[in-house]
């Protein structure tokens, strides 16, 4: 039932409140008032509002009507069927503190979010900005159809090919970043001495090793766990391996090469995981001891492609590293099979025999675990 509230104006006038609550088993459900000058009109107000809003579903369409896209974002991270990647999960946690969130469902048109991409990428690459608008259009693609969400896929599908056409959004560039020895034997110094100084820190230096010879990323590392290790056949299951899909679930063995087995074979049994670390942990490291160590423009990421180089570079073909790497699609191999089998220049590197050395387990950390201090 609605009431109306008289308030005094500044001016000496008043104005006429009206307001409406419905309740449901003891819950008030929807809530919303209007003011007027005059409290006939506010009457008559309440008593139209209150008819139309007893229709059946009339409910239903006004919650509808005040979704806003961040309501869809949370609906999405919360009830997806698969898993959202840790990336995509923090990207659109980051999309929620933009003002086109607060924006109703079905009032946001292309020009928003062209206006919204053109915001980003005054502080973030056109690349990066694609990959924003990328993982928001998963969202425009199923709050219509799954939960009746009046996002248009169609003004996201329109926006992301306007954006592309003035190169707002790009997609990613391939990286040809290699460490060189020099580098690596920088980086590797830098982490032996930490952990012998502080043997609690995470062994970076294996674990750098480990991504080279492995070929394997980051995140893939630290989910490898003992059950995933078949050391007859030289061979890991890696888990949730990254692809275009959905890479929750897809499970694929993968070669292991003699050297990234053998530094496996060196760590503790102690947990149920063989790399039982944080990959934050590893990317502030990495990225710190780079910063501290002059070494410009390299990534962890970059450690994979220096792998997969080195297997073309001794000897390999493409269905032999495919299937150390995990690549699918051969093509995307192709970019490598320039290279020229001169050797490896792995051969009696001198870091081989420290990090398949036995690692003794780790006690309880001296640290605390939840700073990402290494």
């Amino acid at each position: 039932m609605g009431t109306i509230v008289t308030r005094q104006r500044k001016d000496g006038t008043k104005a006429f409140l009206a307001k409406i609550s419905i309740m449901r088993e003891g819950k008030i459900v929807h809530r919303e008032n209007k003011t007027f000058d005059r409290r006939p009109a506010a009457a008559g107000w309440i008593s139209k509002r209150e008819e139309e809003l007893a229709k059946p579903g009339a409910l239903e369409r006004v919650k509808k009507d005040r979704i806003t896209l961040a309501d869809a974002i949370d609906k999405y991270t919360t009830e997806s069927f698969d898993e959202i990647g840790r990336t995509k999960a923090q990207v659109l946690r980051s999309i929620k503190r933009h003002k086109i969130a607060d924006m109703k469902c079905e009032s946001i048109e292309s020009r928003h979010i062209s206006e919204f991409a053109s915001d980003l990428v005054k502080t973030m690459q056109p690349q990066t900005v694609g990959n924003y608008l990328s993982h928001l259009a998963a969202v425009f693609a199923v709050a219509r159809p799954l939960w009746g969400y009046e996002l248009d896929k169609t003004a996201m599908d329109d926006a992301q090919t306007v954006l592309r056409r003035i190169g707002v959004v790009k997609k990613s560039t391939s990286r040809d970043r290699r460490p060189t020895l020099d580098e690596l034997d920088l980086l590797m110094r830098h982490f032996a001495d930490r952990q012998t100084r502080a043997p609690q820190s995470n062994p970076m230096h294996r674990i750098i090793a480990f991504a080279i010879f492995s070929t394997r990323r980051q995140e893939e590392i630290i989910r490898i766990r003992w059950d995933d290790l078949d050391t007859k056949h030289s061979r890991i299951m890696v888990r949730d391996m990254k692809h275009p899909g959905s890479k929750i679930g897809n499970h694929v063995w993968c070669d292991l090469p003699e050297e990234a087995l053998k530094i496996i074979e060196a760590m503790p049994k102690s947990e149920e995981r063989i790399f039982p670390y944080n990959t934050d942990a590893i990317s502030s490291a990495f990225t710190r001891a780079c910063k501290l160590l002059s070494i410009e423009d390299l990534r962890f990421h970059d450690l994979r492609h220096e792998g997969v180089s080195r297997l073309f570079e001794i000897g390999l073909n493409i269905p032999h590293v495919a299937a150390v790497s995990g690549h699918r699609s051969w093509t995307s191999l192709k970019r490598y099979t320039h290279m020229n089998a001169g050797g490896d220049k792995y051969e009696g590197w001198e870091w081989l025999p420290t990090v398949t050395a036995p690692m003794q387990p780790r006690g309880k950390p001296a640290i605390d675990p939840c700073s990402g201090e290494l």
